[in-house]
């Protein structure tokens, strides 16, 4: 598999010089909302406030990452004159709040936004979060499948990559119930394995996964596990393209040890946010002490976690997908300009 020119250099704009994705996450909506609308006693966060915090993420945290990932309500609109133009810029596309049915959860994007804003902005790669059950009605499924296929085909028109997120999530049977965006509490490995196998196909366009652990955070160990390791070894197959870790708000040890076992199985980085940032958080709105444990603790994380990317991820042109020479620029000859297409 080869990537189109403006597949390729979004890839390239997402990821560092060697190949590997760092990359932070900073659109959050509900965990970083609602935290600061509780505070203040009122339903909906000032938008002054969540879009501050947001920049002041994009400041603090710019240095160490490949990309960041903005939102167009908050991050984008206050705090994109504060992301440096080296910066890969991801977009979300997905609405935070989701229709909740009896048979599970439907997705959908922000309204008033789409893969042709994302592209015309200047935007480097779309992001597009979906909730998904293997084990849901099919109808709920087709609908999850129909939605990826849509924003896989306007990226293919727009010629930008699609990062896609997974999250597994409770059914309305299970016992652990919750609409928070954190990792499900009894989640199963075969579901989480399944959804990636059910999204692998070439006709969703997705160029890098984005996925949970596919062992609950807690369960993952430091040093290494034949049975803990098996199960990231088989997500990496079945997602058969370049992927990246998320945090779904893993502790700092646990999303370590995550990255440990996701690495020896190929993946190519991370895209992560609250295992970085939401220690400080926890301080608002002491603003000094928000941008003071940012600076220290939030980014020497990051080093840290860097530093092992750097030892132990895979450089994402290398993925097999590509061959034994790698992504590369195709055609390399006088006949691209003839051979390539508008977006018509």
């Amino acid at each position: 598999m080869q990537l189109s020119a403006g597949k390729l250099w979004g890839m390239r704009r997402m990821a560092d010089d060697k190949g590997l994705f760092k990359m932070t996450a900073v659109d959050q909506r509900p965990p970083i909302k609602g935290p600061i609308a509780k505070h203040h006693g009122v339903a909906e966060a000032p938008w002054q406030e969540v879009a501050d915090f947001k920049t002041l993420l994009i400041e603090t945290l710019q240095g160490q990452s490949s990309a960041m990932l903005l939102d167009p309500h908050y991050a984008i609109p206050r705090g994109i004159g504060k992301l440096s133009p080296a910066k890969g810029l991801i977009v979300t596309l997905e609405d935070s709040v989701f229709e909740e049915t009896p048979d599970g959860r439907l997705s959908s994007e922000i309204d008033d936004w789409s893969v042709a804003k994302i592209k015309r902005m200047g935007g480097d790669a779309v992001k597009v979060l979906a909730w998904y059950r293997p084990d849901a009605p099919e109808h709920n499924r087709q609908k999850q499948k129909d939605f990826t296929k849509r924003i896989g085909e306007a990226c293919a028109r727009h010629d930008i990559p699609f990062l896609f997120e997974l999250l597994v999530y409770p059914l309305k049977s299970d016992a652990h119930q919750t609409t928070d965006y954190v990792e499900m509490t009894g989640k199963r490995t075969d579901h989480v394995l399944q959804s990636v196998a059910d999204f692998a196909a070439p006709e969703f366009g997705i160029d890098v996964f984005k996925l949970e652990s596919p062992v609950a955070a807690k369960d993952v160990p430091e040093g290494e596990d034949a049975q803990v390791q098996a199960a990231f070894d088989e997500m990496g197959r079945l997602a058969g393209r370049p992927w990246v870790m998320l945090s779904a708000g893993a502790g700092k040890a646990e999303f370590r040890n995550i990255l440990n076992h996701a690495y020896r199985a190929g993946a190519s980085g991370y895209l992560a946010g609250r295992a970085i940032w939401l220690e400080p958080f926890g301080l608002y709105p002491d603003w000094e002490g928000m941008r003071e444990g940012l600076e220290t603790g939030a980014v020497d994380y990051m080093r840290d976690l860097n530093a092992l990317t750097d030892q132990a991820a895979t450089p994402w042109d290398r993925h097999a997908v590509f061959g034994p020479d790698g992504a590369r620029f195709a055609p390399a000859d006088e006949s691209f300009r003839h051979s390539y297409g508008d977006f018509g």
